[in-house]
């Protein structure tokens, strides 16, 4: 199975340093010139907006995804190739995970660190073997994930963990490890492993 549809979490703030923004367009220039579609959430604002737009000026197909609650708001891009709206963020998030292919976490709040954290429960358990990227500009994820470190060392999980994500320094990194990566490489569904993984 071949890797399409990139999705991306990140911030929507307008009011960052320069580099993250910088890192999002280049990323989308990137996946855009690649062949990869974009799904995200849809938002006019923020890194999300930076670089889904070069991405999708690059020829990348752009789906958004959104609650109704920020629709009301005003914050929906009306460029997006496909857009949805759903009741909450519960269900946007699991339309984000059934419309992609992989995942790329590039600097973001709480919202970003909750989806993320999700994908890698997900793909912990065997629900899916999507490539997991945090594009860790200016060193953003550095304590995030000395965090994951201390969860493994404190044996909250299983050394091998840390095979769950990737940590890409730039955006070309990023696209270096997207087209390198085997969906199929390591999606198991042993049911002894999953016993190992919630027993520790």
């Amino acid at each position: 199975m071949k890797i399409k549809r990139v999705c991306i979490f990140c911030s929507s703030s307008n009011s960052l340093y320069e580099e993250y923004y910088k890192d999002g367009i280049n990323l989308g220039e990137l996946l855009g010139k690649e062949g990869y579609d974009l799904v995200y959430g849809g938002s006019k604002l923020g890194i999300m907006y930076k670089t889904v737009k070069a991405a999708k000026d690059n020829g990348a197909k752009i789906t958004g995804i959104m609650p109704e609650k920020l629709y009301d708001c005003g914050f929906s891009e009306n460029y997006c190739d496909e857009f949805y709206l759903t009741k909450g963020m519960r269900e946007r998030k699991a339309l984000l995970d059934e419309k992609s292919d992989a995942v790329i976490a590039l600097a973001g709040g709480f919202g970003t660190l909750e989806e993320v954290s999700e994908m890698i429960v997900q793909k912990q358990l065997h629900y899916n073997n999507k490539p997991i990227i945090f594009l860790n500009t200016r060193g953003f994820y550095d304590n995030l994930l000395k965090f994951f470190d201390n969860i493994i060392e404190e044996r909250f999980a299983l050394q091998n963990a840390k095979n769950l994500y990737f940590v890409a320094n730039s955006p070309k990194e990023v696209l270096n490890y997207l087209k390198s990566y085997d969906l199929k490489a390591e999606l198991l569904s042993d049911k002894e492993l999953i016993k190992e993984i919630l027993s520790k």
